[in-house]
């Protein structure tokens, strides 16, 4: 493998760490309050969590991304290099 591919690669593994552990404590933020008032035990708070999470990304769908994917840079002057 050419040193971009890895580089690339190991980019992207760290992307989706970071945006699981930063969604894994976004998540938390909203359970504690129902799980630490006795609202809900911690399993229903978790399912309740992730069933509004995955239902919210059909309803309010892709907009946010769409808007800051489009027209904020030319794409044309980007290559790999400027990513890494």
């Amino acid at each position: 493998m050419d040193t971009t591919t890895v580089l690339v690669t190991i980019t992207l593994l760290l992307a989706l760490c970071f945006d699981f552990f930063n969604g894994f404590h976004d998540a938390a933020n909203s359970i504690a309050t129902v799980v630490s008032t006795r609202v809900l035990s911690p399993r229903l708070a978790v399912v309740w969590a992730a069933i509004f999470n995955f239902i919210a990304a059909f309803i309010f769908g892709i907009a946010v991304a769409k808007t800051i994917g489009s027209g904020m840079i030319d794409v044309h002057q980007i290559t790999q290099y400027v990513v890494l």
